[in-house]
């Protein structure tokens, strides 16, 4: 994919950016804890602070993935709305999102990094499993399984027996 392009959300991309969201909904609902409210807010969901962030990749001038850096708390970052368009799910492109989200949270000083899905399937929890993330939980909403987990900032990169 020499086209792809990983650049930062601009408000052109908002349509693109919605559609994505809609398309990762599972069977088309919004879950009960998920307002989508960021999707329609994005300058004031991602980019109130620096430590916030929204990327989208491109692909000869389509926006085909999305992914957001925000946080509620000062050493624990939330990957959001992590979504790749299903032409192209079996391409290495959430991998690259979550790098550069990755890169993002440790340029910016954050220790835990947290992520969550609804989604079970083995390319998802496989690609998280990869880039270091470890399952620390499952529970069920609403008769959905919600998959949590996280990555320990601190811990990386270190020396064996540190």
């Amino acid at each position: 994919m020499q086209n792809l392009a990983v650049r930062t959300f601009e408000s052109r991309d908002q349509q693109a950016v919605s559609h994505l969201y809609d398309q990762g909904l599972l069977a088309g609902q919004i879950a009960p804890n998920d307002s989508g409210a960021d999707i329609d807010n994005m300058r004031e969901a991602y980019f109130d602070s620096d430590r916030h962030h929204f990327w989208v990749a491109e692909l000869d001038a389509k926006v085909i993935a999305m992914i957001g850096v925000a946080s509620d708390e000062p050493h624990t970052a939330e990957i959001r709305r992590l979504r790749v368009d299903p032409n192209y799910q079996q391409s290495a492109i959430a991998a690259k999102l979550l790098e550069i989200a990755i890169a993002h949270c440790k340029h910016h000083g954050y220790l835990k990094v947290r992520l969550d899905t609804r989604f079970e399937r083995d390319a998802a929890v496989g690609l998280f499993d990869n880039v270091g993330f470890q399952h620390t939980r499952t529970k069920s909403m609403h008769g959905k399984d919600l998959l949590e987990f996280y990555l320990d900032l601190y811990r990386q990169d270190k020396p064996d027996g540190e």
